[in-house]
């Protein structure tokens, strides 16, 4: 039998497919980017986080709810305004789910201030960090350069601006401007900005673009709005550190940017920007020629006053003729003195040399030599003596050392019959052992003459017969009789 009644609610519930976690998760996720893929929402931000992979991690909030948001890393760079904590902004994107966590999020694209007061208020954070770290102290501002070769300007090349700048110099101070041509609102002014004052301080002065002097950065009056582009905190920082003395001209006399607090001179306008910049060449050769004249004057006056302070020294001094007169006087009366006492001296000393030659004679002088020449015949009769037994000892040696040589010469046994034998390369020959059959030996005679042998040669040859010493033949008509 078959039960027909039909299913209760319970057997429903037990027949459905459950989810799983992960299926529940990502099936809201994708509910919420197709329900949600723009959106446009506004708050305030906190928790702003700038994570090591480039990514921007923050929070929305009002006064009643949050939202978790994320900028990923392609994007930050592309945001018109940096996220700073209590920035209220405007931000559009779209919302997902984190599964992980079971949370929603936004993923943010663009970004904007809500209003001209999150901007100021955003302003005024910024200048106060840049304040504590001492870039608007006043120390730190270099002074311009007096009289500049070289004035670089960075503005845009079709505005206004750069023609109120360059008309303004070449009528106070013709020098060299360079234009730097840059674009002074939007999103690209600051970076471009930024890259004009690095790039004038990387100038060595040896290329073709000559190093300026001082540098203006210039821009025409706007709201907050077109002058928020000057504001940028790494425009100021770069413009801080800018070697080259800088002059900030953005706006009119009531606009402020922070470019203005970090740069060593502000300017309220262009034209006063390039006022500042240059002197004026007409003032210049004027006061050059007013200098000239009173240095003329007080060097006239000067010559005056000494000249006075002479005249008056001279009144006081005696006259060059009585000073002369009166040493020529003293010289007259001197010099004919002077004969008389000469004459006066001559005699005395004659009379000192009379006085003194009575007592000289010869025998003062031939006392002294005869003294001396006793004692020089003392010294020759012992020299003699000694002289010739010095000799005698000499010549005994030497007749000795002359025995000693006759002794030891080696000629004289050769010229007894002895023989001198010694090999090929000059050594002597003392044990006849020591030769070898076939050697060649050298055997030296009394009568100095060398002759070349084998040892043991030829035993069988004949020697050379010797030739035998005739009789000399007696003189003819000799009175002596031959005893035989």
């Amino acid at each position: 039998m078959i039960d027909t009644a039909p299913e209760t609610e319970t057997d429903a519930a037990g027949n459905a497919q459950p989810y799983s976690v992960s299926e529940l998760a990502f099936a809201l996720k994708r509910t919420l980017e197709d329900a949600y893929g723009f959106v446009r929402l506004r708050g305030e931000l906190s928790k702003v986080t700038n994570h090591s992979n480039g990514h921007v991690y923050l929070t929305l909030k009002d006064e009643r709810a949050a939202i978790d948001g994320v900028v990923w890393k392609g994007q930050v760079r592309g945001l018109s305004v940096r996220p700073e904590q209590g920035l209220e902004v405007i931000v559009t994107g779209k919302i997902t789910a984190y599964p992980q966590g079971s949370r929603y999020q936004i993923v943010i694209e663009t970004m904007e201030v809500a209003g001209v007061g999150a901007l100021l208020a955003q302003l005024e954070r910024l200048k106060a960090k840049l304040a504590d770290e001492g870039l608007f102290e006043a120390s730190r501002k270099r002074p311009l350069p007096a009289m500049p070769g070289v004035v670089g300007v960075i503005t845009s090349p079709t505005g206004a601006v750069i023609r109120d700048i360059l008309h303004r110099i070449r009528d106070r101070w013709p020098c060299r401007v360079v234009v730097w041509p840059v674009v002074v609102q939007g999103d690209a002014a600051a970076a471009q900005v930024c890259a004009a004052i690095e790039g004038f301080n990387a100038q060595d002065g040896s290329g073709p673009i000559p190093r300026p002097d001082v540098i203006i950065v210039a821009r025409g009056g706007g709201s907050v709005e077109d002058l928020w582009p000057f504001n940028d905190e790494q425009l100021a920082r770069t413009a801080a550190a800018s070697v080259i003395p800088l002059i900030s001209a953005v706006g009119h006399e009531t606009d402020t940017t922070l470019i203005d607090f970090v740069s060593d001179r502000r300017a309220p306008t262009p034209t006063a920007a390039a006022e500042m910049a240059t002197p004026v060449l007409a003032e210049l050769r004027a006061l050059v020629s007013d200098l000239s004249a009173r240095m003329h004057r007080c060097g006239g006056r000067a010559v005056a006053d000494r000249r006075g302070r002479v005249e008056a020294a001279e009144r006081a001094l005696t006259r060059v003729r009585d000073l002369v007169e009166l040493a020529a006087q003293r010289f007259g009366i001197v010099s004919g003195r002077l004969a008389a006492g000469l004459a006066r001296n001559a005699a005395a000393h004659e009379r000192d040399l009379v006085r003194v030659s009575s007592r000289l004679s010869p025998l003062l002088l031939q006392r002294p030599q005869a003294v001396q020449r006793q004692r020089l015949d003392g010294v020759a009769a012992r020299l003699k003596p000694a002289t010739t037994r010095r000799l005698d000892r000499l010549g005994e040696r030497l007749e000795a050392l002359a025995k000693l040589h006759v002794s030891v010469d080696p000629e004289r046994p050769l010229r007894r019959g002895f023989a001198r034998v010694s090999r090929k390369d000059g050594s002597l020959v003392r044990e006849g052992a020591s030769l070898q059959s076939g050697e060649l030996v050298s055997i030296k005679f009394g009568d100095r003459v060398e002759r070349k042998a084998v040892v043991d040669g030829d035993a069988g040859a004949q020697p050379t017969p010797r030739p035998t010493t005739r009789a000399k033949p007696k003189p003819a008509g000799s009175p002596q009789g031959d005893l035989f």
